[in-house]
């Protein structure tokens, strides 16, 4: 293979605190630093949510504003991607930082069980963030926890209801949502490849899970995602020291398949992604 793969780092999250790892970023400080070292790594995409002082989440577009500024100053050309995350906010606010214009925003598409609390995404605030991504021309990466939110991101993208080139993100591992199971995983590749074959699709691994998932990515020619956000663990004893190292980490994978790591240029070429500034 020679198509270059797309490694995004999910820097911090809204659940890991640094009493389960020290490494994870919670200050605005901490995470520009942490993702310039996994810019160098080999991350062209930074997932990005923001942390109250006590560590707790937030939905607080003066903290995501600050946070874009330091990202974009310190690591040109990375693809920044804010999280409009049920977990840091409720309703509306969900998508507050959206009229910042950051290269991209996640979005969910439908609502499933998580372990102790349903996700839930209503249609009306589905459609609602969906409309604010296309206002400000933010292109959605779609996390897809469960087959109808393939098939319902590929429908909105049909009926030009998302902004840009279409990008589903696979997650898999969480407890009560889509298993990392290497024939489901099999399934929506090849679901994305005959319903909407000039999209992109990348996964992500969850926990233990994380470095299976990049692998079984970057071997069948998608994009991956890893990070202190999903797994804070190199194994089972080992802390994870930075969000650099789990990067660090797929690159290598890449290396194994013979895939180029994408450079941000490459990696908004393929994403139909312009370069913003300010």
């Amino acid at each position: 293979m020679t198509n270059p793969c797309i490694i995004c780092v999910a820097i911090t999250g809204s659940v890991p605190t640094k009493k389960n790892n020290p490494a994870v970023p919670i200050t605005i400080t901490e995470q520009v630093e942490s993702t310039h070292a996994a810019f160098e790594a080999g991350a062209s995409i930074a997932h990005c949510h923001v942390r109250n002082d006590d560590q707790t989440p937030s939905s607080d577009p003066e903290r995501f504003a600050r946070l874009l500024e330091g990202l974009r100053e310190h690591c040109p050309g990375m693809i920044v991607q804010l999280s409009t995350g049920g977990r840091s906010g409720t309703g509306r606010e969900r998508g507050g930082m959206l009229s910042l214009s950051p290269d991209m925003a996640s979005l969910s598409v439908g609502s499933n069980n998580f372990p102790t609390r349903v996700y839930e995404n209503a249609p009306d605030l589905v459609a609602w963030l969906a409309s604010e991504m296309i206002q400000y021309q933010v292109t959605p990466e779609i996390e897809a926890f469960d087959l109808s939110h393939i098939l319902h991101a590929i429908r909105m993208h049909d009926e030009g209801l998302l902004f840009g080139k279409l990008y589903v993100q696979f997650v898999m591992g969480v407890k009560n949502a889509m298993p990392a199971d290497k024939g489901v995983f099999d399934f929506y590749v090849q679901t994305m490849k005959s319903r909407c074959p000039d999209a992109n699709w990348c996964a992500a691994g969850i926990g233990p899970n994380q470095i299976r998932v990049n692998e079984w990515a970057i071997a069948a020619g998608g994009h991956t995602r890893t990070g202190l956000e999903d797994n804070m663990r190199l194994d089972r004893d080992t802390l994870a020291p930075s969000n650099a190292a789990l990067v660090e980490r797929a690159a290598t994978l890449c290396e194994k398949y013979e895939r180029p790591v994408a450079t941000w240029q490459q990696a908004r070429e393929i994403l139909h992604l312009p370069t913003k500034s300010g």
